[in-house]
């Protein structure tokens, strides 16, 4: 990563993982001047490309490439960059060389914070098992004794995004971050997503929520309009020198 002092990285089970969850996380931060990197681990070429399947005369090349296309528009849109890791999905697995090679993106990226999945989905497996790649990746980055020489990481805050059904995935926000300055950005992105148009709205109404609660939580003598929110739930605690 180029052209920027800070960075962060967004490790995204499928391709429409980060834009339903994170997009307007990326898109303020890219605002911001944050160089943001997106790893998708796969292209949810089996479990969540339904729509594609039923048009008939499909492969999983042909869904691979569809769902490619989308994320790369999608990227675009918030201004980050992204890279394929094409491990498969449902089910998705990991071996040694992945957890490596994505210890290599830390290494490179060298991010500020990290956004990635919920560490419980019952309903999904391969949005937890993207996570634990994520932590298992960044201490290894951490690690003096790996590739000895290379600029270690420091210890960049992990955040989980908001899954599908956060009360059966033990999900429980801590931060709310407000994203109506970049809404219609994030939602150009999403609209990328044809793939999975049925998610369009459900994802609107879910940062409509947690927009009012944001605004709730800052007051309501606060002159900030927020109408747009991302929720995240901190894995590592806050080291700061004031609770301000």
């Amino acid at each position: 990563m180029t052209g920027s002092s800070k960075s962060a990285l967004i490790v995204s089970a499928h391709s429409a993982d980060f834009v339903w969850r994170a997009g307007g996380a990326i898109a303020l931060h890219t605002k911001q001047g944050y160089a943001v990197h997106i790893v998708c681990l796969s292209f949810g070429e089996r479990g969540e490309s339904a729509k594609l399947w039923r048009k008939g005369e499909m492969t999983e090349q042909r869904v691979k490439d569809a769902r490619r296309e989308e994320a790369q528009a999608a990227a675009d849109i918030l201004g980050a960059t992204v890279e394929f890791f094409d491990i498969g999905d449902y089910p998705m697995r990991a071996d040694k060389d992945t957890i490596f090679r994505l210890a290599d993106v830390y290494r490179r990226v060298q991010p500020e914070f990290v956004l990635s999945h919920s560490l419980k989905d019952p309903y999904n497996y391969d949005h937890p098992l993207a996570t634990h790649m994520a932590q298992e990746a960044r201490i290894i980055a951490q690690a003096e004794g790996y590739k000895p020489g290379e600029k270690i990481i420091g210890a960049p805050p992990v955040y989980c995004f908001e899954p599908h059904q956060p009360e059966q995935c033990d999900w429980r926000p801590d931060v709310l971050l407000d994203i109506t300055e970049v809404w219609d950005t994030k939602y150009q992105a999403i609209q990328c997503m044809a793939g999975q148009e049925h998610l369009w709205e459900y994802y609107t109404r879910v940062a409509q929520q947690r927009g009012v609660q944001a605004k709730r939580n800052v007051g309501i003598t606060s002159s900030k309009n927020i109408q747009y929110a991302e929720g995240y739930q901190s894995i590592f605690p806050r080291v700061t020198e004031n609770l301000a």
